[in-house]
């Protein structure tokens, strides 16, 4: 595998560095050569706070991925007809910057020094974010809850105001890793990863585990959608579960390829792809004009195995579920909720957590006083961790398995684990509901 990682690191710092150099001072919280002032209220007024977030509305990530903000937009919208969080409105500012890490400096600069906000909420993307959580952390704006599980969110020495949420690839990969170890024994695998941290991530984890099974690595970049020649290795190597570490697009393609060259593995797919209803859209369009076309989506979704960490809209019995199909309906943008959409929901709702925990007297640095004291009681069923050394987030995953007519099966609780080397343990912490946590006035 090509290891880009040095050279994307240094990019970052680059690009970060003229980024720095070019800025002007109206932000009013770094000056030359002086240390990053926390003690500001940027962004902040009597009746409002203002947040931003660098989203792909458009692009190859847009399809996956543009209900986050939808759901997210929903739930501080409920929030604000609800009396906001300490008596100020969530002013909640999207730019697309199309999935491209070039145009995501162009909309962090404007984020932060013509919208002057008072944080960086749910950046998405490992290549994207990559290239501004430099820049975000020199410019003293709190980083928080990127949307992406690479593990250089926690990383409190070096970006001290950054904040992970996702379960990160390796953590997530691991728990994937020790299932199929004991669930599929014996059997071949094989991975399909995206280029970048995802992939490099999830493998350090899932080797910990099959490295010894695994009979074939293909990788894609996302600006290249043909995936015939991996299908093809992956089938050629007789891998009997593929591991997928792949955004929804990705998912959706391979399993299409898979099918029109009658290749049947065990699909293992990760938290960054497993929306079910995202996917389902997804295989109905890129089937339109095909041989396929008309083939139910369950035909290529059923007995799927999916790891996640959050409420799940095809459980009728969560909470936390029927909450945000509620919210949704009333605050939405129409459609189909699906598990992206919760996946900004879910971000949205914690944010706001911190931001009541923070205080009337709204700082960066009550922010992030409150971001490391913070008793994290859901919406996730899964354990979070957000403290001075541990800026890791969502600590595991639960098993699930989808099953043709949309409903999905547990079939193993939620584990957590470190990304090292550490044991996968079983947790029984139990989230507040929607009546009960506290997020707003």
């Amino acid at each position: 595998m090509r290891n880009r990682s040095g050279t994307r690191t240094a990019l970052a710092a680059a690009l970060a560095l003229t980024m720095l150099a070019t800025a002007c001072s109206g932000a009013g919280e770094v000056t030359e050569d002086a240390e990053v002032d926390l003690n500001v209220s940027t962004g902040v007024t009597d009746d409002s706070v203002v947040i931003g977030s660098h989203q792909p509305l458009t692009g190859p990530a847009a399809p996956g991925y543009l209900s986050i903000s939808q759901g997210a937009r929903a739930v501080y919208e409920y929030i604000n007809d609800q009396g906001g969080v300490n008596g100020r409105e969530i002013d909640y500012r999207v730019e697309d910057d199309a999935y491209d890490p070039a145009q995501t400096i162009d909309v962090t600069r404007k984020l932060v020094l013509e919208d002057e906000i008072f944080a960086m909420v749910g950046g998405l993307g490992t290549p994207t974010h990559s290239g501004v959580v430099d820049y975000l952390n020199e410019q003293g704006v709190p980083d928080v809850f990127p949307s992406s599980g690479a593990l250089a969110w926690n990383n409190p020495e070096e970006h001290p105001l950054t904040y992970g949420w996702q379960t990160d690839y390796t953590k997530e990969a691991k728990v994937q890793g020790q299932y199929i170890a004991e669930n599929f024994a014996g059997q071949s695998v094989g991975y399909l990863y995206q280029n970048d941290d995802i992939g490099e991530d999830s493998q350090a984890g899932l080797d910990q585990y099959l490295d010894d099974e695994v009979v074939a690595r293909e990788h894609y970049e996302s600006e290249v959608t043909d995936l015939s020649a991996q299908i093809a290795e992956l089938e050629r190597s007789e891998a009997e579960v593929v591991v997928c570490s792949c955004i929804p697009a990705f998912v959706a393609l391979s399993m299409l390829e898979a099918a029109r060259i009658g290749y049947e593995p065990q699909w293992v797919v990760s938290s960054i792809g497993g929306d079910t209803a995202t996917l389902q859209g997804l295989l109905s369009q890129f089937t339109q004009d095909t041989d396929a076309e008309g083939v139910p989506a369950d035909t290529f979704l059923d007995g799927m195995l999916i790891t996640s960490y959050m409420p799940r809209v095809e459980d009728p019995d969560d909470e936390w579920a029927q909450f945000f199909l509620d919210v949704y309906e009333e605050y939405g943008e129409g459609g189909t909720v699906t598990n992206t959409h919760v996946y900004g929901m879910t971000q949205a709702v914690m944010f706001a957590q911190a931001l009541k925990s923070a205080g009337e007297d709204l700082t960066r640095q009550s922010l992030i006083d409150a971001l490391e004291s913070q008793e994290w009681q859901g919406p996730s069923p899964v354990p979070f961790a957000s403290s001075e050394g541990d800026h890791g987030g969502h600590q595991g995953v639960y098993v699930v398995q989808y099953q043709k007519g949309g409903t999905v099966e547990m079939v193993q609780d939620t584990r957590v684990t470190d990304r090292e080397g550490g044991p996968i343990e079983e947790t029984d912490f139990q989230p507040l509901g929607p009546d009960e946590l506290v997020f707003h006035d």
